[in-house]
């Protein structure tokens, strides 16, 4: 896919995913960002970082835009179907964790609690058109798609998961972190194995949606 297109610069990527990284460990780490409550600092630094990405990366609008022009029927079917795959995995984790680990519930509950206080309508417009389709345009579509930009699209799939894991450990939270982790994997391999920023938009969007409004643990 526009395999012959120009690429931002390595350094220029790197700088993205520095930006990235320190949003969002300032934002993991106090559950805030000044006046801004977890949800809304949450969307801003999404805002702020896709919109980085596309600035940097001239060619991203017509790659999104292409992909938007094939195959639009199979990309949400595969979308759907791959997040309540992981939603899936993520219940059987849920079970295995709390046998395994005394921490795991104080974990899993710490999640949950950042919903505390914020309408749930809110959340579901946020996570809707904002968190969702923002964090894969720009961890996947934009960071794994550019780092891995040499030798072979493994490198970006690496980096990106590595990345996008390493983010949440500022938070503290063991559980988040471990849940980051399979995230970051399994978007990063969808990423690879279809290269589709539409596909990945709607499994994170979908799966989003079921673990903390429809059907939450």
């Amino acid at each position: 896919m526009n395999g012959g297109r120009a690429r931002p610069k390595p350094a220029v990527v790197a700088t993205c995913g520095a930006v990235a990284a320190v949003l969002f460990m300032a934002l993991f780490r106090l559950e805030r960002l000044g006046p801004l409550d977890f949800w809304a600092g949450l969307a801003s630094s999404i805002v702020i970082v896709v919109a980085l990405g596309f600035a940097v990366d001239r060619g991203y609008g017509t790659r999104v835009r292409e992909d938007l022009r094939s195959g639009l029927l199979r990309k949400v079917g595969i979308g759907v179907v791959s997040a309540i795959a992981l939603y899936a995995v993520f219940a059987v984790g849920r079970a295995a964790a709390l046998e395994l680990f005394p921490f795991a519930s104080e974990g899993i509950g710490r999640v949950y609690a950042l919903r505390s206080g914020t309408p749930l309508f809110r959340i579901v417009l946020l996570i809707a058109f904002i968190i969702g389709p923002g964090e894969e345009l720009f961890w996947r579509g934009f960071f794994q798609e550019n780092a891995g930009a040499g030798p072979g699209r493994a490198a970006g799939f690496i980096l990106a998961s590595l990345l996008y894991t390493s983010v949440h450990l500022a938070s503290g939270n063991i559980m988040l972190v471990l849940a980051a982790a399979v995230c970051g994997v399994f978007w990063g391999w969808l990423y690879m194995r279809y290269r589709s920023p539409l596909l990945n938009v709607v499994s994170h969007t979908v799966w989003d949606l079921l673990v903390f409004i429809i059907f939450p643990f």
